[in-house]
């Protein structure tokens, strides 16, 4: 990543573990307009807001390129479950409480924002290349 993103969303996510056991970690979750950074937290155990230093500076990316979709959302308990499917087929669980605006739908919103970016990127690109293309001297007399 060359510039800092802009944050969109800062908050405690619970992420699954893709180990035998499957249980769910406390992770430090920014959205930014390039994906989801997950770090992990030093402290043991305990619940609730950690301090910034108890984070892991060292984080995990999730970015939009590699992500297919936000699926699977289910609410249980004042809880929301959704998933986020990679491109390559791997699914990655969370969940989070359920009050305010859901994690699931902000993540999702960014990256359809993200891969509409992409999709007028490549279309001006084709643009640009066609008319550049057709600028050869082909309509100017000889």
């Amino acid at each position: 990543m060359s510039l800092p993103s802009k944050v969109m969303r800062d908050g405690l996510l619970e992420k699954r573990s893709s180990g035998l056991l499957q249980l769910w970690k406390k992770k430090r979750c920014v959205l930014t307009e390039e994906g989801l950074r997950l770090h992990n937290c030093k402290c043991g155990g305990g619940g609730g807001d950690a301090p910034s230093s108890a984070w892991s500076s060292k984080a995990k990316e999730l970015r939009f390129e590699r992500m297919a979709t936000v699926d699977c959302v289910e609410y249980k308990r004042g809880l929301v479950y959704f998933t986020v499917v990679m491109a390559t087929g791997k699914e990655i669980d969370f969940r989070c409480p359920q009050d305010g605006t859901a994690w699931n739908a902000e993540i999702a919103l960014a990256l359809v924002r993200y891969k509409n970016l992409q999709a007028v990127q490549t279309g001006r690109n084709r643009h640009l290349s066609t008319t550049h293309l057709g600028s050869t001297g082909e309509d100017e007399e000889l």
